[in-house]
């Protein structure tokens, strides 16, 4: 399944997600009912999956957890808050180069249109 054909997929989850719970709820609220949804359609998926930091051929003792991936490619940045800031989109770009993914979506659920809330990152690898 390529990109365009599993971010179809996954939006198609973020509206049921919305459309059944509304905005305002907390992020781990929608993450759980998005790996419901996610599985639901046949999408492998993980939540809070652990990535690495390397730096100078040295791993940091930090860690840093992708709200979730889907089938080991697309990354889920999962936010509520009033409206989106830079930092996210940043974030999100920063997980993408240390995870090695090509594509993210950045998804605000505090949106009164969740269409408004979905943002695709590409990582240029």
């Amino acid at each position: 399944m390529d990109f365009n054909d599993l971010t179809y997929k996954i939006r198609g989850c973020v509206f049921n997600v919305y459309n059944k719970l509304g905005p305002g709820l907390l992020e781990s609220v929608y993450e759980q009912a998005m790996m419901i949804e996610l599985r639901k359609v046949g999408l492998n998926a993980s939540n809070q999956v652990p990535i690495d930091i390397i730096y100078d051929g040295q791993k940091i003792n930090q860690e840093f957890r992708l709200d979730i991936l889907v089938e080991n490619s697309i990354i889920l940045e999962l936010k509520s808050v009033e409206s989106l800031k830079p930092i996210h989109f940043k974030q999100l770009q920063t997980y993408l180069k240390l995870a090695d993914k090509r594509l993210g979506l950045l998804i605000n659920f505090n949106e009164n249109n969740i269409r408004d809330g979905i943002h695709r990152i590409a990582n240029n690898l």
